[in-house]
C-alpha cells in the first residue's frame, strides 16, 4: 500500500499544541456539550460537534489574528480536538445519569463529574496502543466520516481556492437545509411510506444533508448493509410481530398496556425492536471485540516495545506524525483509576463494600477496553452520530447485572451499583468514537497524536465537571421524565437493569438478534454494520443508503478513467464533508436556542394539508440529491 503523506510534512517548524488553541477548544467544548446534553436529553440522540467546532476554530483564530498572532492548521486541529471531548462526556452521561434520578436518587455534581471523568480518561487511554491498528493500518478501510470532514474543512480553510468552494458550499447548503427543518419547520423532519399487504410495514426517510454525505463518503457497500439491517427491522420483523400478534388479546412482554394489535409501527419498534437490535450490536460488537483480539494484542505488544527498546541512531526515532503517548501512560492510569474506585465508597454506587467496588473497578476497564475498540471500528463506518452507544453500554449491563444476580446483589444498590458501571463505560465507548475521529483528522493533516491524546485529556479534564453541572441543573429545572426532558435512553437502561435483576428481561428477543448478527458473519456480511441497521430506524438508513447510490453513480459515470473517477469521488467528498458541517452547525445552535429558551423551536406554524409535507420534504431531498450529483459529475 502506497505510504500516506499527510497534509503538514513531519519535518515542520509549526507547533503543534498551543495555549491558545486548547482555551478556545475549552470554552466552546463546554457550550457546545451543555447544549448537546439538552438535546440528547430531549430526543435520545447526540451529534457529533468535531466538524463544526472545526470550522468555528478557525473562524476565530482569522478574527482574533491581530490580537494573537496568526494560527495554523495545527492550532485549529487541536482547538477541535480539544472542545469535541465535551459532546462525547455528554453523551455518556445523558444515556445513563438520568435513571438515577427515575430512581429517586439525586447524585452530586462531584459524583456525576468523576463517573465521565474516570470514563473519558479510559476512553482516550486505550485509545493510545489502537491508533496505529484502527487508524493507520485500516487507513483506507475506516473511512471515519467526520474525521474525514473535519480534515477536509481544515485543509480546504488553510489552502482556499477551489477546495474551499466545494467544502464551504456544502457547507452552506446542509446549515440552511436543516434550519428549514429544524428551525423554522417548513416541512416534517422525517416522511413515511406505508406498504400495502405487509402489515404495519413502513418505510421511513430522514431527509438531511448529513445523512446523504455520510452516504456518499461510507459507499455504496457498507451503506448498503447498513439499510438491509433496516429493511429486515421494517418489511419484516415488523410485519411478522404484526402478523402473528394480531390475535392475541393481551399485552406481549415487554409491552406491559398495549396488545400487539393496538401498537403502532413506531411502538413495535420501539418495544421489540430495539431489544433485537441490541442484541445484534451486542453479538457483532462480540465478534469484532474476537476479531479484533490479534490487533488488540499486536497493537499493545508494539507498544511496550517502544518503550522497551531504546534507540541509539537518531535517524531511526519515530516521526513526530507517529508518536503517541507512552504505553506507560496507559498503565499508569489503569491503576489510578483502579486505585479511586476501590478506595471512593461513593462514587461507584451507594456506599459499596471494598470487594463490591474491586469486582467493579474490574467490570468497568474489562468492558471499556472491549467497547473502545468496537466503537472505534463503528465510528470508522457510520460516523459518530450513529454510534450504537447505548447498545454497548446495554451490553455492558447485561454482563454486570447477570455477575450481580449470580451473587445475590439484586437490591436497589446492586442496582445503582450496575448503573455507575455502565455510565463509566459508556462514556469510554463514546471518548473512544470521539478521539478516532479526532485521530483520523489528524492523521490527514499531519499532527503529532501525542499531542492529540493530550489535549483530548485536558477536553475531558475541563470539560467533565462543567457538563455534569449542566445535565444536573436541566434535571432540577425540568425534571428527568418529564414530557419536558424524556432521558429515553437512561429510561431503557433502567428498564434493562431492573429486567435482568429482576428477572424479567426479555432474553429470547435479545438472541434472535444475536443470531441475525451470526446469520450474517456466515454469509461474509460485515455483521457489525449490518447488526447497526438492525438497532437504529430505518429513516436514518435510507438517506445513507442514498449517499452510497449518488457515489456509485458518480464512479459509473467516469466509466474506465480512474484519474477522473477519484476526482469525483474528492469533489464528492468535500461536498458531502461539507453537508456534515453546515448540519452539524445548525443542529448545535438549534440546541443552544433550545436550552437558552428553554423550549424546541416551534417553526413559523405552517400546517401542511394531508401529505403534502411530505410531498415537499420529499422533492426538497431530491432536488439535494440532484444538487450533489451535478457539482460531483462538473
Amino acid at each position: 500500500m502506497e505510504e500516506h503523506k499527510p497534509y503538514v510534512p513531519d519535518e515542520t517548524g509549526f507547533r503543534d499544541i498551543t495555549l491558545k488553541a486548547v482555551i478556545i477548544g475549552i470554552i466552546f467544548g463546554v457550550i457546545f456539550g451543555s447544549a448537546n446534553a439538552y438535546l440528547g436529553l430531549r430526543v435520545g440522540l447526540t451529534i457529533s460537534t468535531a466538524i463544526p467546532l472545526a470550522v468555528i476554530a478557525v473562524a476565530v483564530f482569522r478574527v482574533l489574528t491581530p490580537v494573537i498572532g496568526k494560527s495554523t492548521i495545527l492550532d485549529s486541529n487541536i482547538a477541535q480536538t480539544t472542545g469535541s471531548a465535551s459532546s462525547s462526556l455528554a453523551s455518556g452521561i445523558i444515556f445513563t445519569i438520568p435513571a438515577l434520578f427515575l430512581w429517586g436518587f439525586n447524585p452530586s455534581i462531584f459524583k456525576i463529574g468523576t463517573l465521565a471523568l474516570l470514563g473519558g480518561i479510559l476512553g482516550v487511554l486505550f485509545m493510545i496502543p489502537l491508533r496505529k491498528a484502527l487508524i493507520v493500518k485500516e487507513h483506507g478501510v475506516l473511512p471515519y466520516p467526520e474525521g474525514t470532514a473535519a480534515a477536509q474543512v481544515l485543509i480546504s480553510a488553510d489552502v482556499g481556492g477551489a477546495k474551499a468552494k466545494n467544502v464551504f458550499l456544502g457547507l452552506g447548503v446542509g446549515a440552511v437545509f436543516k434550519t428549514l427543518v429544524s428551525f423554522l419547520h417548513l416541512w416534517p423532519e422525517k416522511i413515511y411510506l406505508k406498504i400495502p399487504i405487509l402489515k404495519k410495514a413502513k418505510l421511513g426517510g430522514e431527509p438531511t444533508p448529513a445523512l446523504l454525505g455520510v452516504g456518499f463518503i461510507l459507499g455504496p457497500r457498507i451503506a448498503g448493509i447498513m439499510v438491509a439491517g433496516g429493511l429486515l427491522s421494517w418489511l419484516g420483523i415488523i410485519p411478522l410481530i404484526a402478523y402473528f400478534g394480531e390475535h392475541i388479546n393481551f399485552p406481549l412482554f415487554p409491552e406491559g398496556n398495549l396488545q400487539i394489535a393496538q401498537m403502532t409501527a413506531e411502538q413495535i419498534w420501539d418495544k421489540y425492536i430495539r431489544v433485537i437490535g441490541a442484541g445484534a450490536v451486542a453479538v457483532a460488537g462480540i465478534i469484532t471485540v474476537i476479531k479484533s483480539i490479534p490487533t488488540m494484542f499486536n497493537s499493545l505488544k508494539m507498544g511496550i516495545k517502544d518503550v522497551s527498546i531504546k534507540k541509539k541512531n537518531a535517524q531511526e526515532q519515530r516521526k513526530r506524525t507517529q508518536t503517541d503517548l507512552p504505553i506507560t501512560v496507559l498503565g499508569i492510569g489503569i491503576l489510578i483509576i483502579i486505585t479511586i474506585i476501590i478506595l471512593s465508597p461513593q462514587i461507584i454506587g451507594i456506599d459499596t463494600g471494598v470487594i463490591i467496588r474491586l469486582i467493579a473497578a474490574v467490570c468497568i476497564v474489562f468492558f471499556s477496553f472491549c467497547f473502545v475498540t468496537v466503537s472505534s471500528r463503528i465510528v470508522g463506518l457510520v460516523g459518530v452520530t450513529s454510534n450504537p452507544t447505548s447498545g454497548m453500554t446495554i451490553v455492558t449491563l447485561l454482563g454486570t447485572s447477570l455477575l450481580f444476580y449470580a451473587m445475590g446483589w439484586t437490591d436497589v444498590l446492586g442496582q445503582v451499583t450496575v448503573l455507575t458501571i455502565g455510565t463509566v463505560v459508556c462514556v469510554g465507548a463514546s471518548i473512544a468514537g470521539d478521539i478516532s475521529q479526532d485521530l483520523k483528522a489528524g492523521y490527514i493533516i499531519g499532527a503529532t497524536p501525542k499531542r492529540q491524546q493530550t489535549a483530548e485529556l485536558i477536553g475531558v479534564l475541563t470539560s467533565a465537571f462543567a457538563i455534569a453541572a449542566a445535565v444536573w441543573l436541566l434535571g432540577e429545572s425540568f425534571t428527568f421524565g418529564s414530557e419536558a426532558l424524556p432521558a429515553p435512553q437512561a429510561t431503557l437502561m433502567k428498564t434493562v437493569i431492573e429486567g435482568v435483576l429482576g428477572g424479567n428481561l426479555p432474553w429470547g428477543l435479545v438472541f434472535i438478534g444475536g443470531a441475525f448478527a451470526i446469520v450474517a458473519e456466515l454469509l461474509g456480511v460485515p455483521s457489525l454494520p449490518f447488526a447497526v441497521g438492525i438497532y437504529l430506524p430505518l429513516s436514518t438508513m435510507t438517506p445513507i443508503f442514498a449517499g452510497g447510490v449518488v457515489r456509485k453513480f458518480t464512479e459509473k459515470r467516469s466509466g474506465k478513467n480512474e484519474e477522473l473517477k477519484t476526482k469525483r469521488k474528492e469533489k464528492g467528498i468535500l461536498l458531502g464533508s461539507g453537508f456534515i458541517a453546515g448540519e452539524g452547525i445548525a443542529m448545535v445552535l438549534v440546541a443552544v436556542y433550545a436550552y437558552i429558551t428553554k423550549t424546541k423551536p416551534k417553526g413559523i406554524g405552517i400546517v401542511w394539508p394531508g401529505n403534502l409535507g411530505e410531498f415537499i420534504a420529499l422533492a426538497a431531498f431530491l432536488a439535494l440529491v440532484a444538487y450533489l450529483i451535478r457539482k460531483s459529475l462538473k
